[in-house]
């Protein structure tokens, strides 16, 4: 029945996540549907009514969102009061509320707009602080990478705002899939030699570990940087590029080794971003790590580095294995359907 299930949305700037929950907790749908949300709000027309068909009718719904950001909207209160208004033209008939972080859900999100924008980290680091009383959240993303500290079961985060947490380190502008190879590293190692990248849109991080072999099939679901596909042999090309060479030059090994070089850089500047997070000192030692995220394939090996046990966020959640998967990678709309679930 529709009031037996809340369902809970993450409203990207490339992506649509959502995730269901009946009343006793248990997550019974998570999704991510491609969202290009800078092409316009058709867009998310679009992507609403592609996820809604996979999903169980339901009256009651969370939103949070990061979407605001895009340059669709001149500011972030306009893509809060835009993205707000088509989701409650959307769910006219149901209950719909919105969530600003410290202040909960709200009923008129354009009044709080600066506490909706980009909040959605807020609510996985609230809904894992229900569980772990100290922690270290990580969601590592398609584009970007939040770090919180989870202490006394509270949300123990130096910054707020974007602004506050790329200052702060909390938040970090690089993902899995969507982040270009130019703002990863300058000039890379090859062939013996150390040779400087183009600053070309040539290639992203998903080419990089799709030939590392860490990215998960279903995990890139927006167009390569060439329109082109995504097999190894294509990334690999892609990746040749970004050198100014043929992929024929060198061999699939030479690649695979750059594109490993490549995730161990990524991996360095995550760590150095936790270091200085960490150093703060609300945490023991051991706190464990708590990964999320597509690519939370790199949450596992810096919880090693650090030397920290980690937990899976997919552990918190009850669920069948496959669904909570996607809840892991879904942590935002996941985390929302919780809490706005326990809050009716």
């Amino acid at each position: 029945m529709p009031d037996d299930v809340v369902t809970g949305w993450d409203l990207g700037g490339a992506h649509l996540k959502a995730a269901q929950v009946e009343r006793g907790g248990r997550l019974v749908a998570a999704l991510q549907v491609p969202c290009r949300l800078w092409l316009g709000m058709d867009e998310l027309t679009h992507s609403l009514g592609e996820a809604r068909r996979q999903l169980r009718r339901s009256r009651r719904h969370g939103v949070t969102m990061t979407g605001e950001l895009v340059d669709l909207f001149a500011d972030r209160a306009e893509g809060v009061g835009r993205l707000s208004q088509t989701m409650a033209e959307h769910f006219a008939d149901d209950e719909l509320r919105v969530y600003a972080g410290r202040q909960g859900f709200v009923a008129s999100p354009g009044e709080h707009w600066r506490a909706v924008a980009s909040a959605n980290w807020h609510a996985s680091a609230r809904f894992v602080g229900t569980h772990c009383a100290q922690a270290l959240f990580i969601d590592v993303g398609s584009t970007t990478a939040d770090i919180v500290p989870i202490r006394n079961g509270q949300v123990d985060a130096a910054g707020y705002t974007d602004d506050e947490r790329l200052v702060s380190e909390e938040l970090v502008y690089t993902g899995v899939t969507r982040t270009p190879i130019m703002a990863v590293a300058e000039s890379v190692p090859f062939g013996g030699q150390r040779q400087r990248l183009m600053a070309e849109y040539f290639a992203t991080m998903a080419d990089a570990h799709r030939l590392t072999g860490e990215l998960p099939d279903d995990a890139d679901q927006l167009p390569t940087a060439d329109g082109r596909g995504k097999t190894a042999e294509e990334s690999a090309r892609r990746l040749a590029r970004m050198l100014g060479r043929d992929r024929q030059s060198a061999d699939l090994a030479d690649w695979r080794r750059l594109a490993r070089h490549l995730a161990e850089r990524q991996l360095q500047t995550l760590h150095a971003a936790i270091d200085r997070v960490l150093s703060r000192g609300a945490l023991g030692d051991d706190a464990p790590v708590i990964g999320a995220g597509v690519g939370r394939f790199l949450v596992r090996p810096l919880a090693e580095r650090l030397r920290r046990p980690y937990v899976d966020f997919a552990s918190l959640i009850e669920g069948e294995p496959a669904t909570r998967e996607w809840a892991a990678r879904c942590a935002p709309a996941a985390a929302v359907a919780i809490l706005a679930a326990e809050g009716w």
